[in-house]
């Protein structure tokens, strides 16, 4: 057994939420790649998101995963749930994060609930009212969760 083996503790959670395989017309035929959309959070209020490309999807995560360690952001809590209630509208994608009592859990779809859970809240009702595109449903979320303020 080699001494270097050693898999240390993470410091982030990785979730990939996306993947799309892409293709560009080239003049020696298609060049194929992968486009992962990847949100990472430490459980304890921070929380990033990156999208990387590559020809090959592992690539793409470790892309994803470098843009979203420099692109972190920190939220504030009330306990386990945000301070106040915000609605945001990103593109087509609007999304409503409302605080909600201890005990209740994560009342999310599965683009917020990625970052929300990534991030540490315990306790959030969230709503998706425009787009189902995830993607954006992810930036709108992080937008979110930027706009919130402690009070």
């Amino acid at each position: 057994m080699r001494a270097d083996f050693h898999q240390e503790p993470k410091e982030f959670d990785e979730k990939v939420v996306q993947v799309n395989r892409v293709s560009k017309k080239t003049s020696g035929g298609n060049k194929i790649g992968f486009s992962v959309l990847v949100v990472i959070g430490d459980k304890k209020n921070r929380v990033g998101v990156g999208l990387g490309q590559a020809p090959d999807v592992q690539s793409s995560i470790r892309k994803a995963v470098a843009y979203a360690k420099k692109h972190l952001l920190t939220v504030p809590m009330r306990g386990t749930t945000i301070p106040h209630e915000v609605l945001v509208k990103v593109g087509a994608a609007r999304i409503l994060l409302r605080p909600a009592p201890p005990g209740s859990g994560v009342i999310a779809g599965g683009a917020v609930r990625a970052v929300v859970e990534a991030a540490g809240i315990r306790d959030i009702s969230s709503k998706v009212l425009g787009t189902n595109n995830q993607a954006n449903n992810v930036y709108a979320t992080m937008e979110a969760l930027r706009r919130l303020r402690k009070i």
